[in-house]
């Protein structure tokens, strides 16, 4: 039998990261037990190399590394190469990452490990460059010693692996102590952890590199609303980080959207991938801001935010693609080598020629270098430059007020100069050569998006409401088989089991885009996913939430994802989505589920706050309860939509039931339920008039005007 690790076999995947790399001279195979035992029969190493498709330094070493057939020979010849797309295998990612923080005190992608033939790491690392430089050992002269260390000293490597492995088992599968979750929240003390974990110069968390860290200024937005109004600590803080992240580097001035972190505390520069979830995440997070603080330029950085996500990341049935590259062909060279930014950044005389050659409505008393310097000045492009080679990160530099000054005019004619010189910009930077698009359809990721447009449906413009139930249906229609997830779809591809984190942020999504529908679809969607995701991923003895479903059987260990990532927590998500969805049906265990859940992990929100901001999120709902909102009408009132869905309220579980207890009958039907949800249970319409129901433990009155229902959330607000 001829041996089928001696071609690249990528060429058969449907990853584009994968299939970036299928003309290497590196044999490179999927992660499949052919591969496996490929390795088992040859008797040598796996080399496994882990990354995704928008990965800057994934492509810096392929082109460095596995493009180079004097590294192609040693690797074929001694290993088998195996290339991850840690998109779609979060659970390999988890497993050999944990082993390299463990060893290396950090980690980053590409993660690059050396495995025994049973796939048990002896060596881990990020990116190597091809020879050593800067304290860095080189890739080509490591895996040589590599290959050598293994025909010499197998003994000690495999010892090595054991030890290693049995590390990673123990953080990734031993279960925390439980805690008795009471009426007690965590989240102030969190908050507490969190200020003191902020940069009060810079805004966000830490120094470089600069995380959005959404999850973080989420529990900060509800402690703020906890607290007395001459408290103002915590919403400082989140104003901070609000204001930093929107109006630096991360935040794409020109197109919207978010890039997915900055390289210094200040943020300046990012790096230039845009991911599905980090635009997810801050959109959501905005929405929330201007709910609570009422600053309309955060509702703009929403706007702009889910604008550029369905412009560039839209599939046209409906779904959300995952990413887009940080790299591109430069302007000036568009057939040149791809550069990290060359899309996104300028230099004066860019924006000059952009200024002069591209048309766009401007006062008639503003000749093009008016305009170009004035961009210049709100943006901070000067002939230093903040980047490389003299070239600008767009950054707000100037307020308009000082820009009304500079250049002596009235704000709102400075206003509408700039926004003539941004239109000639964004015309002119759409002739660039553009970054990749990564066309895959994560399930989860899509319900993170569907999440984010529900929500400002509710609180900005509905047409949100009717981007967010396109994403849910068409994950529902694509990757739904009726009981299970599919983990992700590129061009009619299906492929992977769906993951906790799968389950968890589609639930929620759906369950989001509910509430802002009203839609019975979109319920029963999340009360599908809901079953499944305890069917699959949930054990009921210990109140474990593990990442995989047991029928994954090529990893060797079955970790928990508990801690915030670069997405949030999915326990957290789950047991907060759960707890919602045992008003629906208190029957299922939805509820039990969620209290064993947080019962088993809520410690480690008390304990590490900084690294479980969603879990201590979830246990804080636990405590406090949900504020429902049910509203027995054959739809949300426009005026009721504009007052509930505009408020930041934690907790809240908004509900459109059909106003007379007859017209529940089709509902049960549908979300296959035996008796009204308690939610709905005597709560109907008023003399055939539209009536609101405001619940924490106890309920209001049937209300029927705007005036009441604002009455009430404040006498239920925590």
């Amino acid at each position: 039998m001829s041996d089928p690790t001696a071609r690249n076999r990528l060429d058969e995947a449907a990853s584009p990261y994968l299939r970036q790399h299928a003309d290497n001279p590196v044999n490179w195979q999927p992660w499949d037990e052919a591969a496996f035992e490929a390795a088992r029969e040859r008797d040598v190493p796996i080399f496994l190399s882990i990354g995704y498709s928008a990965c800057h330094w994934c492509h810096v070493m392929e082109e460095e590394s596995f493009s180079d057939p004097e590294v192609a020979d040693v690797l074929n010849e001694q290993f088998v190469p195996i290339k991850v797309d840690r998109e779609e295998r979060p659970d390999v990612d988890s497993l050999y990452m944990t082993v390299c923080q463990a060893v290396r005190g950090g980690g980053g992608w590409p993660l690059s490990a050396f495995l025994t033939p049973e796939k048990e790491p002896f060596y881990v690392g990020t990116y190597f460059p091809k020879e050593a430089e800067r304290n860095q050992p080189g890739f080509l002269p490591l895996a040589k010693r590599v290959a050598n260390e293994w025909t010499q000293n197998r003994e000690e490597l495999e010892e090595r692996a054991d030890q290693w492995m049995s590390t990673a088992r123990g953080e990734l599968e031993s279960l925390p102590d439980p805690i008795d979750v009471g009426d007690e929240s965590p989240l102030l003390d969190a908050a507490d952890d969190l200020v003191r974990a902020t940069d009060p110069d810079h805004g966000g968390f830490g120094r470089a590199p600069k995380f959005p860290q959404a999850s973080r200024v989420n529990a900060l937005l509800r402690a703020h609303h906890r607290q007395s109004a001459a408290d103002t600590r915590y919403g400082d803080a989140a104003r901070n980080a609000l204001d930093a992240m929107a109006g630096g580097g991360l935040f794409d001035h020109l197109g919207g959207g978010f890039h997915r972190y900055c390289t210094d505390a200040d943020w300046t520069v990012p790096h230039f991938e845009k991911m599905l979830y980090n635009q997810a995440a801050l959109a959501a997070l905005y929405v929330d801001g201007y709910r609570l603080f009422g600053e309309e330029r955060y509702a703009d950085v929403v706007d702009e935010t889910l604008g550029f996500v369905d412009r560039e990341l839209g599939h046209p049935d409906g779904g959300f693609y995952a990413t887009l590259d940080a790299r591109s062909a430069p302007p000036e060279h568009p057939e040149g080598d791809h550069e990290e930014g060359a899309f996104y950044v300028w230099t004066p005389e860019d924006v000059a020629d952009a200024v002069s050659e591209y048309a766009a409505d401007a006062p008639a008393d503003a000749p093009d270098d008016v305009l170009a310097d004035l961009a210049c000045a709100r943006y901070g492009v000067d002939a230093a430059g903040n980047f490389e080679d003299g070239q600008t990160v767009l950054t707000v530099s100037a307020s308009l007020e000082a820009l009304a000054a500079e250049f002596d005019r009235s704000e709102s004619e400075a206003a509408d100069l700039l926004a003539a010189a941004e239109e000639r910009l964004r015309v002119a930077r759409e002739d660039r050569p553009r970054p990749a698009r990564d066309e895959k359809v994560l399930a989860g990721w899509n319900g993170l998006m569907a999440t984010a447009y529900a929500e400002a449906g509710l609180a900005l413009d509905s047409e949100y409401a009717e981007r967010a139930t396109k994403a849910v249906e068409y994950v529902r229609e694509t990757l739904w088989n009726g009981d299970r997830l599919s983990r992700r779809v590129i061009d009619g591809d299906v492929a992977g089991v769906g993951y906790a984190e799968d389950y968890a942020y589609l639930a929620a999504g759906a369950l989001a885009t509910y509430e802002a529908t009203g839609s019975r679809d979109h319920l029963g969607f999340a009360l599908d996913l809901a079953d499944a995701l305890l069917a699959e991923c949930y054990d009921a003895e210990t109140g474990a939430l593990y990442q995989t479903p047991e029928s994954v059987e090529d990893v060797d260990v079955r970790s928990q994802e508990v801690a915030d990532g670069p997405t949030p927590s999915p326990v957290g998500v789950a047991a907060e989505t759960l707890l919602a969805l045992d008003a629906f049906d208190p029957d299922a265990g939805y509820g039990d589920a969620a209290s064993a859940m947080l019962e088993r992990y809520g410690g480690r929100a008390e304990t590490t706050p900084t690294s479980h901001a969603t879990l201590a999120l979830a246990t804080d709902t636990h405590a406090n309860g949900l504020l429902e909102v049910t509203v027995a009408a054959d739809a949300l009132p426009d005026e009721w939509r504009e007052t509930i869905g505009a408020s930041y309220l934690p907790h809240r579980l908004l509900t459109v039931r059909p106003p007379t207890e007859s017209g529940i009958d089709a509902w049960l039907d549908d979300l296959e339920l035996d008796s009204a949800p308690p939610i709905w249970a005597e709560r109907g319409a008023v003399d055939g008039e539209p009536a609101a129901y405001v619940c924490r433990r106890a309920c209001s009155p049937p209300v029927t005007t705007t005036e009441a229902i604002s009455e009430w959330l404040a006498e239920f607000r925590v």
